[in-house]
């Protein structure tokens, strides 16, 4: 019964945290996220999947360094958040479309793809150990899990070429 409530509770708060998972420093409302908004949501993503996992003592050895490369993942992202903020802070959007370069927007989004490319694999390889180790049940529970956030970053990923067509239609004008 509590491993349906915790995972009753891990879907219902990754389905509710869509932004959690989009790649934008807002929520919903427009509201830009503190850094301490995004170090409570890692925490408590962190803390659901260890929860959902519910791991064996051995597993516990394991999970550190799982620990580890999610946070680095989302302390490297929240640093190119607010590089990206401050580079258009002051600037009104005019000015940034005016002075708009694309060679120089490419180079820095392949710097960007590189290094979250980087960070993904870290990732993976601090998750190669622990995976191994689960059982089938936690393994049913992470694809569960990972079901949820992979349904909730296509809909990030949905919404967030929306707003670039929309953008698109704006610098037509």
């Amino acid at each position: 019964m509590i491993n349906k409530a915790i995972l009753g509770a891990t879907v219902l708060f990754i389905a509710l945290s869509p932004c959690a998972y989009a790649d934008t420093p807002r929520n919903d409302n427009g509201m830009k996220f503190s850094s301490e908004d995004r170090k409570a949501l890692t925490d408590a993503r962190i803390g659901i999947l260890k929860a959902a996992l519910q791991l064996t003592p051995e597993q516990e050895k394991l999970w550190p360094a799982v620990e580890d490369a999610i946070r680095a993942r989302a302390k490297n992202r929240q640093e190119r958040w607010s590089e990206r903020a401050a580079a258009f802070r002051d600037r009104s959007a005019i000015e940034i479309i005016r002075d708009r370069n694309p060679v120089k927007f490419l180079n820095r989004r392949a710097d960007a793809l590189a290094e979250r490319s980087a960070d993904l694999r870290k990732l993976a390889t601090a998750w190669e150990p622990l995976y191994t180790s689960l059982s089938q049940d936690q393994k049913r529970r992470m694809a569960l899990l990972t079901i949820v956030v992979l349904r909730d970053l296509r809909d990030a990923i949905e919404e967030r070429q929306m707003q670039a067509e929309d953008d698109d239609d704006y610098d037509d004008d």
